[in-house]
């Protein structure tokens, strides 16, 4: 781990898997840096736009995940056996390497289950027609600002002046940053390299979470926002220092989130409705044992996931009991909330998704957002979210409540609270 008394990483080479150049395809990192999530699936679901595409005509659970923690409970629910359980098929869980091949691939009937950031399905659904299903969240929490030792940084209020990279324009780690950004009085922009910057003005910049430990290593940028373990292992391999936890400032908020093709939810609910038990039950499995579930996901592990033990357990398990993060304010709201690095629960509370149509309006981005223009965020609550599955697969396991990102005397309503 990071030497608490000077910062330093420690001598993992930066050459490990998670850090290849082949990580995410390069069509894939053009489409970044261009523009956001319209550029990166634009030229991909040109043709893709009918909604006569569906799923596999077979009943075998077939899981796309990007090599992050927001995978857990769909590689908890195969490693653990809970499809079999179910009286399910399977194929081993397929590891991407980006957004888009993974859109793709749910899109060609590849797969019939996956995790997206939350404002994917959104824009497949309103901008192309593409009828997803978004059937709970993956997990809540599970990100965080970090900065680079070079820098210090103590407070969103320095981050005038400072580079800082996102992995992604539609992101909740893009919302959160930019919320924390306004309230301090920092202006967030997006401006060219070599580009001058007021004091008051943060730019922004898209970068690929695997690239993004090496560039705060080697000062090309100031900080970056992202999904875990990239913080943990900007945190080991970089020195870096963490700011803040998306959580600890908007209470345990959503990130990746399950979704299906909606005709499964239609003519196969038998089958519809296993599926979702497999991934509660996981959920619920996560939320009580995460370091085991963190070393079986690891290389270490079942080898879900390329990074090691070590980096994946810290992102799972590594909060309040570091006295660093709440003495350096990373961590402000802990005995109040409860929360912990990373929480699972799979109940996509309406409230969420409304705070993030109205907050995707809100945030400077790059790229085209027409398709944001008159969007009712209480219509994509309503129209996006299937809520019947996965009530009935909570029903099933009232044990969800216990985690706690889950208000036990109301567990299907919660106020959002952002708080810097």
């Amino acid at each position: 781990m990071t030497d608490k008394t000077n910062n330093q990483p420690d001598d993992l080479d930066w050459d490990d898997e998670y850090f290849s150049s082949d990580f995410t395809r390069r069509q894939t990192l053009d489409m970044f840096a261009a523009g956001g999530l319209t550029a990166l699936l634009g030229s991909m679901m040109g043709g893709l736009s009918s909604p006569a595409f569906a799923s596999s005509a077979d009943e075998i659970v077939r899981i796309g995940y990007l090599p992050i923690t927001d995978a857990t409970a769909l590689l908890v629910a195969h490693g653990m056996g809970y499809f079999e359980d179910e009286g399910l098929k399977t194929e081993r869980p397929t590891l991407i390497r980006g957004w888009s091949p993974l859109v793709e691939g749910f899109v060609a009937g590849k797969f019939n289950l996956v995790h997206f950031l939350k404002p994917i399905p959104v824009w497949m659904r309103y901008n192309n027609n593409i009828p997803v299903k978004l059937m709970a969240w993956a997990h809540t929490n599970g990100s965080g600002l970090v900065v680079g030792r070079h820098t210090d940084i103590e407070d969103f209020s320095q981050l005038g002046g400072k580079q800082v990279a996102v992995p992604f324009w539609y992101s909740m780690h893009n919302i959160v940053l930019q919320y924390a950004l306004r309230k301090s009085g920092i202006t967030p922009v997006i401006k060219g390299e070599g580009e001058a910057l007021a004091a008051n003005e943060c730019n922004l910049q898209i970068l690929p979470p695997p690239e993004m430990p090496a560039a705060l290593a080697s000062k090309k940028i100031d900080a970056y926002i992202v999904a875990e373990p990239f913080n943990a292992m900007g945190e080991i391999k970089a020195g870096a220092r963490m700011l803040r936890f998306t959580g600890d400032i908007w209470k345990n908020h959503p990130c990746c989130v399950i979704c299906m093709h909606e005709e499964a939810t239609t003519e196969k609910k038998e089958w519809t409705q296993k599926v979702m038990n497999a991934v509660v039950r996981a959920q619920i499995y996560a939320s009580q044992n995460k370091a085991e579930v963190a070393r079986l996901m690891s290389k270490d592990g079942e080898k879900y996931l390329p990074m090691p033990a070590k980096v994946v357990e810290r992102a799972m398990t590594l909060y309040t009991e570091e006295e660093s993060y709440e003495k350096s304010g990373a961590i402000k709201h802990a005995s109040e909330w409860g929360n912990g690095r990373i929480d699972f629960q799979p109940w996509p509370y309406p409230s969420a998704t409304k705070l993030i149509v109205e907050e995707m309006n809100k945030t400077v981005v790059g790229g085209d957002t027409t398709f944001l223009n008159g969007l009712d965020p209480q219509f994509v609550a309503d129209d996006l979210v299937n809520y019947e599955y996965v009530k009935n697969a909570l029903e099933k396991y009232p044990e969800w409540k216990n985690d706690p990102s889950v208000n036990a005397a109301d567990p299907f309503n919660r106020e959002e609270i952002l708080s810097l």
